[in-house]
């Protein structure tokens, strides 16, 4: 089956796993890409500490990616963090492109100064916008946007700030461009790619179902715990930007709690303590003060499996 995705980001079958911020590593991305998928560093890859210095992020992704690379001779991808300032962009951009790496995924922001040197040394773009539309998915193409990544309101971790369901915004998103689409938020088992598929998707972007793999850097009972769970046991609050879901921990709750009190969405916030609290929660398996954020498609997630396991599941129909 001919499929652009695989074409373009040269890889065996059309799954990307999305790079969560605390709980990615060299191994853990390695699996995913020789398992015949794109394997994702994110922005904390390997880290077990917090620093704030652009330099030494750059420095500790550069270390990450050289151990991938020994890890696997298949292409695998390296989130660019795009503020507003481009502060923590040109020293990782840099890196990206003196260490070769293939792929790139970019978070919501277009911006030409960034694009050009990516283009000039041929590494691929799979663009992801929080909330994706019609108008930054056309914004995308014509900036050269390689995959664009359709998300929907499913998903784990900051959600669109649309309530727009994934199996409404693929057919939305593939109707409106010409370039690749692949669907995110909420896939959980091979009837979630053939749903994906069947409404234009080319492609699938997955993340909470990979975090139960024995490769995966989050905490053991933070895997049981997924695995025990399903959609019905998830939490969710407002948050910046729109809205966040978690797994029961005592601070989850109290985010809950704070919004059933009317607190503001600042002040929400400024208690989740940022992706901090996914350092705690999913990667120390701190249940206190940590969260567990996961996506609603974590119900046929019935054991802890290889990521092999779960791509040869995923993408039964490339086999």
């Amino acid at each position: 089956m001919n499929n652009r995705i695989c074409e373009i980001l040269n890889i065996e079958k059309p799954i990307i796993q999305g790079p969560m911020s605390w709980i990615t590593n060299a191994e853990f991305v390695a699996a995913v890409s020789n398992a015949g998928g794109l394997g994702f560093l994110g922005p904390n890859a390997g880290q077990a500490d917090v620093t704030s210095s652009p330099e030494v992020t750059a420095e500790r992704m550069r270390t990450e990616i050289q151990k991938t690379k020994d890890l696997t001779n298949k292409p695998f991808g390296s989130t660019l963090i795009v503020s507003g300032d481009l502060t923590y962009t040109w020293p990782i951009l840099e890196v990206v492109i003196e260490e070769k790496v293939p792929v790139v995924l970019i978070n919501g922001i277009l911006d030409e100064k960034i694009f050009k040197p990516l283009k000039e040394n041929n590494i691929k773009i799979v663009f992801r916008p929080a909330t994706p539309t019609i108008e930054n998915a056309k914004a995308a193409e014509e900036f050269g946007v390689d995959v664009y990544v359709a998300t929907g309101f499913d998903e784990g971790g900051t959600v669109p700030e649309r309530v727009i369901g994934t199996f409404s915004i693929i057919p939305m998103i593939v109707d409106a461009i010409n370039i690749p689409v692949m669907a995110a938020g909420g896939i959980g088992d091979v009837r979630g790619v053939r749903a994906s598929f069947a409404l234009g998707a080319e492609g699938v972007f997955a993340g909470s179902v990979f975090i139960p793999t024995k490769e995966n850097p989050a905490a053991e009972n933070v895997k049981q715990m997924i695995v025990d769970a399903t959609a019905e046991d998830l939490l969710m609050f407002r948050t910046l930007p729109a809205y966040y879901r978690s797994l029961p921990t005592n601070l989850s709750k109290k985010l809950v709690e704070m919004d059933e009190n009317g607190a503001s969405r600042e002040d929400i916030a400024k208690a989740m303590g940022g992706s901090g609290g996914i350092r705690i929660g999913m990667l120390e398996g701190n249940k206190v003060d940590g969260y567990i954020t996961v996506g609603t498609g974590i119900t046929p997630i019935k054991e802890i499996r290889t990521v092999k396991a779960v791509i040869d599941d995923l993408m039964q129909d490339f086999n």
